[in-house]
């Protein structure tokens, strides 16, 4: 979801990439509620961090707890910074419903567009890591 706000609302001055350390399916509720907000995702694909290793970043940012403990450190200079959101899959592994998985989905969606629409003037700079 981070990607998809990222170029939907900052593609003028952001170049997002997105990345994990394994492959799977892109979310489908994922996928709907970014649809909701007039964001397609839909081709977006799971991509490994190997995939990245090229690109020096500026910025690593990772968005759940379970990223922050298994991310990698990335070469260069890049700032990394953790952004504490809660992991839309896992909390709708408790709901009983489809609309209670969609409505933490989407509250989720919500907060990463909100911390997406402030960049990148709330990024701290490489000095003040």
């Amino acid at each position: 979801m981070a990607e998809g706000w990222a170029r939907h609302l900052k593609s003028d001055f952001i170049e997002a990439f997105s990345a994990g350390i394994e492959k799977h399916s892109v979310d489908p509720l994922a996928v709907q509620v970014m649809a909701e907000s007039g964001v397609d995702i839909s081709s977006h694909r799971s991509k490994l961090i190997d995939e990245l290793e090229e690109k020096d970043f500026d910025y690593v940012i990772t968005l759940c707890h379970k990223a922050r403990e298994s991310c990698p450190v990335f070469p260069g200079h890049g700032v990394s910074l953790h952004m504490g959101f809660e992991d839309p899959p896992e909390l709708a592994g408790n709901a009983k419903s489809n609309e209670q998985k969609l409505s933490h989905y989407r509250r989720i969606r919500d907060e990463i567009r909100k911390f997406v629409e402030g960049l990148p003037e709330t990024l701290p700079t490489s000095e003040g890591k």
